[in-house]
Formats: structure tokens, sequence, C-alpha cells
């Protein structure tokens, strides 16, 4: 069995409804939801938007590899109303990397494993670059260690705010 972390948010439609369905399928396709952080707000990352994100991070476990836990998290999010394929439209339109949207769930870390391909890079690889990601890490897991790295998630959240302080 390997321990999954997660973090899944959204800033579109009912996102407090959003995640916990996305919770329970989580739970019910992909693997045992072991711990769950609190839900927090912030603003939008890497484009405007008016509409604040929640996000919230899950420790599971599963029995399924990498690849298929992508699989399934990207099902979970289609059947909870995420369209890439309107995403990749305004995406092109406005010029955004990222948009709004009802849901969104990133592999974070698979046990220790560190993997790069054309679909997936674990550790998610701007994970000590997003705040939103690291306070609620910190909740269910400060001291866990990112297996490139060696610093804990709860280092890697004071050099962001330390490195925001002096910018």
């Amino acid at each position: 069995m390997a321990r999954v972390t997660l973090l899944m948010g959204g800033n579109k439609g009912e996102v407090k409804r959003t995640l916990q369905a996305a919770q329970q399928l989580v739970n019910a396709r992909v693997g045992a939801v072991l711990r769950c952080s609190h839900r927090y707000e912030s603003e939008a990352w890497g484009f405007a938007s008016s509409e604040r994100f929640s996000n919230q991070a899950l420790e599971i476990t599963t029995d399924l590899t990498p690849h298929e836990v992508l699989d399934a998290i990207q099902c979970i999010e289609a059947d909870l109303g995420r369209n890439r394929a309107a995403e990749a439209i305004e995406k092109a339109a406005t010029g955004a990397a990222y948009v709004s949207r009802p849901i969104d769930i990133d592999i974070i870390f698979y046990d220790d494993e560190v993997l790069t391909d054309e679909r997936l890079t674990i550790p998610h690889p701007r994970l000590a670059e997003r705040e939103f990601a690291l306070v609620p890490l910190c909740e269910i897991m400060r001291t866990r260690r990112h297996p490139v790295t060696g610093q804990t998630v709860g280092e890697m959240l004071g050099a962001l705010r330390q490195k925001q302080q002096q910018a």
C-alpha cells in the first residue's frame, strides 16, 4: 500500500460541496482517506480571478500505481464538472497559464517516489512556490520530508514566507 498526498482545490460553483464530493469519490475510487485538512481560502495563483480558491489536503493509502491514481483523479474531476477542453480554449484566448475551475486534484507525494514523464511529475514540481498548497499540507504533515530536497513541509512554508517578506 502506498501513501499518497493529494491537494484538492477549486473556485467555481459550490466549492465546499464539490470538495466534499471529491473526498468521498477519492475514498471510494482511489484509496482510503487517512487524514484530511480543513479547507483554506486563497487568492488565485498564476492568474487573475474574482473568485477565491478553497484548498484541502488529503493523505490516502492506495494499491494503485501513480499513473492509475492520476487517471482516477482526472475521472473524478470530470465527474464533478471539470472540462479540460473548455479550459484549454479559455487559456488560448486569454494567454493565461491557469483558469478558474470547479475542481483540481493534484498528486503531491506518492510515498517517497520521484517520477517525471510526459504525464506526471512527483513530487509536485511547484510545491515549494505555493502557499495555498503548503498551508493545508502543514496541518496534516508538517514534518513530512520532500524526497528530493529533504526539507519538511513546514520548512518549505517558512522559507516561502520569508522570501515573500523580502520581496
